[in-house]
């Protein structure tokens, strides 16, 4: 798999600071974007495979990160977020949660006005 040039400028960050400022640059410059173990193309894990399809249910186009590439990934995204699990979903830059959270956005119709939004 192809990695993008998101996940380029995340995972060859030579330290937790630099790392930390392309996570942040990402979920910026990114309408939608999901760290999650695998992509959106072939998901390793069910959580995961959960939140791509809730977002994909309204929106095709949108930026994964492989959390699972780079050990670091995890450690400094659970410091931006504040979140302990993955996968996180950022939506216009905000931090909406993980998959049961997503999903219930979308059973509530939430998660489409957020993504109709950006």
């Amino acid at each position: 798999m192809e990695i993008t040039e998101t996940e380029k400028a995340i995972y060859n960050a030579e330290d937790e600071d630099e790392m930390r400022e392309a996570i942040e640059t990402a979920i910026d410059e990114n309408d939608i974007i999901i760290f999650m173990k695998g992509n959106k193309q072939m998901p390793q894990c069910g959580y995961s495979a959960r939140a791509v399809k809730a977002v994909s249910l309204y929106e095709d186009e949108f930026e994964t990160v492989d959390v699972l590439r780079d050990e670091r990934v995890r450690e400094v995204l659970e410091e931006v977020s504040d979140w302990p699990t993955i996968p996180q979903v950022f939506v216009g830059g905000e931090f909406l949660g993980g998959s049961d959270i997503v999903v219930e956005m979308h059973e509530e119709g939430e998660l489409e006005e957020k993504i109709e939004a950006v």
